[in-house]
């Protein structure tokens, strides 16, 4: 069984299919919609360079070839370990033998009404709806996901500000210099980027301000992060902790493993646990923890190099590794103010994670095995610096 119909579930699902399990396979979603893809809700969904049917992420002839029992529409509401049973919101209790967790994240919200959030179809068609020249759009957050809003905004005439609690955007994941550079994207086209501001609510005029400002706006996006879906699971038995709690196999429980946004295991390639919210992670633990569920005997820790990209304005920005709590960062190739380079992230003393703005896919790819080989910091980067002339921030 799969709670979750998302890219993890599914990935999950397939891989068992695939993998020679021909019995029973439930499927369960919260929302009426078949699997679908998210990360173009902030780009082209919302710019209307995509309609929702470019989303699924497979035809009904694929979903119907798995020979799922499929049920959407409906959340779970329960589960009970002993019973190896998942309560759903019906009032139906299904059995498992197995069991794989995928039912993601939600966002945060702020105190007040008619904020827009931006996690399903739902909520993109809304927003863009409201995405009209010159319209006063007031974005909380200036994370990955507001950013890229903001671009998209700004683009189809939006008068746009962001607001950002942080002295520098991002600064906690990518460094201060990087977070600088991408400031300076926004400034440079006129967005009304605010930091170091905290919102204490959104209001019928826009959203107030811890220190009692008042910001006009005509909507009001917030994207100030996400929660786990986990309260389903209070009472279980299981440990939840900012995401369902997994060893290095994604195993939750016995039979029990989880996937995707909502599940935080523990990565032997970094040393460290970790949850991570972004779509190449799903589909890849959704089948590592679909193979671990299958076979026991011979279940493999997952301890991939974490993939993220993000688009905002003319810039694609890509990155490799585990970035955050980084110790140092190096630009190898570039330069930041040109808003073409590669910039390297040491933890320690290897090289934990890369990322590139403006640069062709290749230009980050080979940092990929390095992170993976845990390549030692000083050799890497000083030959990075005779090559290219990069320079340490």
């Amino acid at each position: 069984m799969v709670v979750g119909a998302s890219a993890a579930g599914l990935a999950a699902a397939e891989t068992l299919r695939r993998e020679g399990y021909d019995g029973t396979l439930t499927l369960v979603g919260d929302e009426p919609l078949a699997p679908y893809d998210r990360p173009p809700l902030s780009k082209q969904l919302l710019s209307a360079e995509w309609e929702s049917d470019r989303l699924a992420l497979r035809t009904a002839d694929d979903l119907a070839a798995l020979g799922l029992d499929l049920r959407l529409g409906v959340a779970a509401t329960g589960l009970h370990l002993a019973d190896r049973t998942v309560r759903l919101a019906d009032g139906t209790t299904v059995p498992y033998d197995g069991l794989i967790l995928a039912t993601g994240v939600r966002p945060r919200r702020l105190s007040g009404e008619g904020a827009h959030v931006l996690r399903t179809l739902d909520d993109a068609l809304a927003l863009r709806d409201r995405l009209t020249p010159g319209t006063r759009l007031v974005v909380v957050g200036a994370g990955f996901l507001g950013a890229e809003a903001a671009a998209v905004a700004w683009r189809l005439g939006a008068e746009v500000t962001l607001l950002e609690p942080a002295p520098v955007p991002l600064a906690h994941a990518v460094g201060t210099e990087v977070g600088q550079m991408l400031t300076g994207a926004h400034l440079e086209r006129g967005v009304n980027l605010r930091c170091g501001v905290t919102v204490r609510e959104v209001t019928e005029e826009g959203v107030r301000l811890a220190d009692g400002e008042l910001i006009e706006a005509d909507e009001v996006l917030v994207a100030v992060g996400s929660l786990p879906n986990t309260e389903w699971l209070d009472g279980s038995g299981l440990t939840v902790g900012d995401g369902v709690v997994c060893d290095e196999y994604c195993e939750a429980a016995r039979n029990v493993y989880a996937a995707g946004d909502v599940a935080r295991w523990y990565n032997p390639l970094f040393g460290v646990s970790m949850r991570i919210e972004h779509r190449t992670n799903a589909a890849e633990q959704g089948m590592a923890a679909a193979r671990n569920l299958l076979d026991p005997e011979g279940r493999k820790a997952f301890a991939p190099v974490p993939y993220f990209w993000s688009d905002q304005y003319d810039m694609k920005i890509q990155a490799y590794g585990y970035l955050r709590g980084h110790d140092e960062v190096a630009v190898v190739d570039g330069d930041l103010a040109d808003r073409r380079f590669v910039a390297v992230y040491r933890t320690g003393g290897r090289v934990t994670g890369a990322l590139a703005a403006g640069m062709p896919p290749r230009a980050i790819r080979t940092w990929r095995q390095a992170i993976m080989s845990g390549v030692n910091w000083s050799e890497a980067v000083r030959t990075e610096e005779v090559v290219q002339g990069g320079t340490a921030l």
